[in-house]
């Protein structure tokens, strides 16, 4: 296939906004991944902020991090990543190039306990105030529950209405696979 599936795409899409040195918000620290794909690519200089409501996603993530020796550049949050303005520094704020939200539930945990349409708009809309120019936000929307489909429907109203002023909005997704799959919304900061 030589279209990109929606993670690397969204890899993809941080890969070009972020150099080393660079601070970066990783918005559902979840497992980790993401969180460790950004410290490789801030390298030894940058900074990672990593966001997570949940006590076991913050546990494993630390964990990742430490057994890839990348711990020293993150700092992790157990806070909901719309208190991201009040937690990061102010000396980092305008500075950040890169953010990463996966939204829905954390893969393997209790599947109750999901991102929300109100702190994920809270967070996108403070990130945008935060960021450096050309800094870029990934959404990665999880819809297949319940949940989720109504993050789902507040993001994309939320994002259509972004002035073109303020930011570019792309939606990717692939239109025919069934069972409701990922797909990415991408915000640029002009």
């Amino acid at each position: 296939m030589k279209m990109e599936r929606i993670l690397p795409f969204a890899k993809n899409l941080l890969d070009k906004a972020i150099r080393p040195g660079d601070v970066v918000v990783d918005a559902t620290v979840g497992n980790g991944h993401d969180t460790a794909f950004l410290a490789e690519l801030v390298g030894e200089t940058g900074k990672v902020y990593g966001f997570d409501v949940q006590e076991e996603a913050i546990a494993a993530s630390g964990k990742r991090l430490a057994e890839h020796h990348l711990l020293e550049r993150v700092t992790l949050f157990h806070e909901g990543h719309e208190k991201l303005a009040a937690k990061i520094p102010t000396n980092d704020h305008g500075k950040i190039t890169g953010a990463i939200f996966n939204l829905g539930y954390l893969p393997g945990s209790d599947k109750m306990i999901v991102t929300l349409p109100d702190t994920t708009i809270a967070a996108i809309e403070q990130l945008l105030i935060m960021m450096a120019p050309e800094g870029i936000i990934v959404l990665v929307i999880y819809h297949g529950h319940e949940q989720g489909a109504i993050e789902r429907d507040s993001l994309l109203s939320y994002c259509q209405q972004l002035d073109q002023k303020t930011a570019h909005v792309l939606q990717y997704q692939f239109i025919n696979q069934q069972n409701n799959p990922p797909f990415i919304i991408a915000i640029e900061k002009r």
